[in-house]
């Protein structure tokens, strides 16, 4: 089944779920792309390791965090890489190591030859794109973004805002020349990661989303869950008074 929104799931930005959903979505969008790719170039699956050690406030062991990217290999090339594309985790918009390691990554690709694709599906953090945060503002109000930098022109960024009740975009995705771009379609790949998960069973759409929304926000929500609830009746049935509870 499908998500109850029409672009973001606010309730998938969850800090508990949000690790399983990257991995869900880094696999789905590498699949999605392949059979564009072909017969020159191959989606792969990468992962950076880091240690993310406790925050102020707790006080807990430091845990190992992986975190999935796709880089784009050219095979007529030696497989030189040649896109990334990256899905910013919530790690990555905090103060500590996850955000270091990501912004050294970011400085790696922009040095090089290769193109850089950034999505942020994430309302909370700091920003952490490539794109300068005042360019990023000048687009007015968004609630996600994704950025694409294409090499060599590197002080030229491709941007693609999105607010709450928005579709998710479709993505040109550049490749070496003089191959033309191919497209990723973001708001297909969460549809296929929340059907293949199950989502619609695990997620507390009676509670309000983590991180909050505003207010006028959350009433959409709740309203569209309503409405999605009403119309899957099967899914979703009425509770059944037990033996003996009844009057």
């Amino acid at each position: 089944m499908s998500t109850p929104f029409p672009g973001m799931d606010p309730h998938l930005e969850h800090p508990a779920l949000w690790p399983g959903l990257h991995n869900r979505l880094i696999v789905t969008m590498a699949n999605q792309l392949q059979p564009q790719l072909l017969p020159r170039y191959i989606a792969s699956i990468e992962q950076r390791v880091f240690v993310e050690g406790p925050s102020r406030e707790t006080i807990v062991e430091p845990v190992e965090v992986q975190e999935a990217y796709i880089e784009i290999l050219d095979r007529y090339a030696g497989m030189q890489v040649v896109t990334v594309i990256e899905l910013v985790s919530p790690s990555n918009k905090a103060r500590q190591a996850g955000r270091r390691l990501y912004r050294a990554k970011q400085r790696e690709t922009l040095a090089g030859e290769r193109r850089l694709i950034e999505i942020d599906l994430l309302r909370r953090g700091r920003h952490v794109l490539s794109v300068p945060r005042w360019r990023a503002r000048d687009l007015g109000g968004y609630d996600y973004l994704a950025c694409v930098n294409r090499w060599p022109r590197r002080t030229h960024f491709e941007l693609y805002p999105r607010r709450l009740q928005e579709r998710l975009p479709r993505i040109n995705v550049p490749l070496a020349p003089p191959d033309a771009d191919v497209t990723l379609d973001v708001q297909a790949a969460l549809e296929q990661a929340y059907q293949d998960a199950g989502y619609v069973l695990m997620l507390r759409y009676d509670q309000p989303c983590v991180p909050p929304l505003e207010a006028a926000d959350q009433q959409w929500a709740d309203e569209r869950w309503a409405a999605y609830r009403a119309a899957h009746p099967e899914w979703f049935p009425e509770p059944t008074t037990p033996p003996g509870d009844g009057p």
